[in-house]
């Protein structure tokens, strides 16, 4: 193929559409269901793709007994039948997402071993689902969770801390519904896929402690509200551990993986011709600092043919973290309104430095990047020349963690909407 400009972007978009539709509730969950049971089925979840794959459940048992209700983002509804909707905030929980859990914990409850409880959890159901121990109130949840996205703490780190402030998380929901059957279908947004982790684990065992959660507190200089000091140090009530009686029965079961959705984006490359290299699916680290690493590699693909040969596709995922330094501006232009995927993209663009013939995209498979409408964007050879023409400093924007005041006025956002699920960050590097 003779890769110019709008080819090369357009096959960035075919491989990223590619991804999304590999994890997609309405084309893969029902191949996941268990036989139509006979007795009462339960539905509770949340997550960005929890609406969906609710859906998903009516259209594959038209005839079954179901009740229940999930929690999505605002705007990620979709029309159901008979599981109830509830929209509530995401990164930081409010109170219609805490009034929901709170609900969501009675429905299981009360139940017998001939009911089916199941569970669809997706990524960002942590913050959806937000139900504060006893004596913490939903400030004192809000104030952490800002916290903790500031932090530069991982995706991992931070879960941890959420179980270990929470009612329902970390295995209790499971808890709370013995001696149901319980079955969770899930969708990972977390590098290495660990149940734990995906929605701060609500029905898997949960193998930290509040030793932990203090620790990671401690190593990030997190301040906390009085009351979440204290219950941290009380360590009063700890989360269901590995061969809790309670959920011995509970089963687990993976729908969509950030792996999946990089093999399907690979499966694309090659129909284009281009030889995908997956450099793995839990990529972690700074934003920037990992665009600055990838650019090193799309170098020496170009130069050496190294590790792979041109024309070629570098793939990875993962959740990279941004660490805001006290000052820096929010909210606003000149400040704070990249996400992950737009500040990895500019680290990259930078260290690229306009190197000929390559292309990068880097998005959320959420169809959201930080606090603006786009998904990602698009670095091209030409990024910082035309960054130049228009009068955008893009180191500038870089420190003031505003990628998307760079991509967005050169027109190279990426805006899909909600695409209903969330598999991580995805990122895809083109080197002609």
């Amino acid at each position: 193929m003779n890769w110019t400009d709008a080819t090369a972007r357009a096959a960035l978009r075919r491989v990223f559409d590619a991804a999304i539709r590999a994890a997609d509730p309405r084309a893969i969950l029902a191949g996941h269901l268990p036989p139509q049971p006979r007795g009462r089925v339960v539905v509770v979840g949340a997550g960005k793709s929890a609406a969906v794959m609710a859906a998903a459940v009516e259209a594959a048992w038209p005839g079954a007994d179901l009740s229940g209700l999930v929690i999505t983002r605002y705007g990620h509804a979709v029309p159901t039948a008979r599981i109830r909707v509830v929209e509530a905030s995401h990164p930081v929980p409010d109170a219609a997402g805490a009034a929901a859990a709170a609900e969501v914990l009675r429905a299981v409850q009360g139940l017998t071993a001939d009911d089916l409880v199941l569970a669809l959890i997706s990524g960002g159901g942590s913050s959806l689902m937000a139900l504060p121990a006893e004596g913490l109130t939903l400030e004192d949840k809000q104030a952490v969770n800002r916290a903790l996205l500031a932090s530069g703490a991982t995706i991992h780190e931070m879960n941890c801390v959420r179980r270990h402030l929470s009612a329902i998380k970390g295995g209790r929901l499971a808890a709370a519904a013995h001696p149901a059957r319980v079955l969770t279908l899930a969708i990972s947004d977390v590098p290495g896929d660990d149940p734990t982790v995906i929605a701060s684990g609500p029905t898997v065992p949960d193998p930290s402690s509040f030793a932990e959660a203090r620790g990671i507190v401690a190593h990030y200089g997190i301040g906390l509200p009085p009351a979440v000091a204290a219950h941290l140090a009380a360590a009063a009530d700890e989360t269901p551990k590995p061969g809790d009686p309670r959920l011995a029965g509970a089963e687990f079961r993976m729908i969509a993986t950030p792996q999946m959705a990089l093999e399907a984006a690979a499966a694309e490359a090659r129909a284009l011709g281009l030889t995908p290299l997956l450099l793995g699916d839990a990529l972690e680290g700074e934003a920037a600092v990992l665009g600055t690493a990838l650019a090193g590699i799309a170098r020496s693909v170009r130069a050496h043919g190294h590790p792979v040969a041109a024309p070629a596709l570098l793939l990875s995922g993962g959740e990279t973290t941004v660490t805001i330094r006290p000052g820096t501006p929010q909210g606003r232009p000149g400040g704070g309104r990249g996400g992950r995927n737009g500040e990895c993209l500019l680290g990259f663009a930078l260290a690229a430095a306009g190197q000929p013939g390559t292309w990068a995209l880097m998005g959320d498979t959420d169809g959201i990047d930080g606090s603006e409408e786009n998904a990602g964007a698009i670095a091209a050879p030409d990024t910082l020349a035309r960054a130049t023409a228009a009068g955008l400093d893009a180191r500038a924007l870089l420190a003031a963690h505003d990628s998307f005041g760079l991509f967005h006025g050169l027109g190279d956002t990426i805006v899909t909407g909600p695409t209903l699920t969330n598999v991580n960050d995805f990122r895809a590097i083109l080197i002609a």
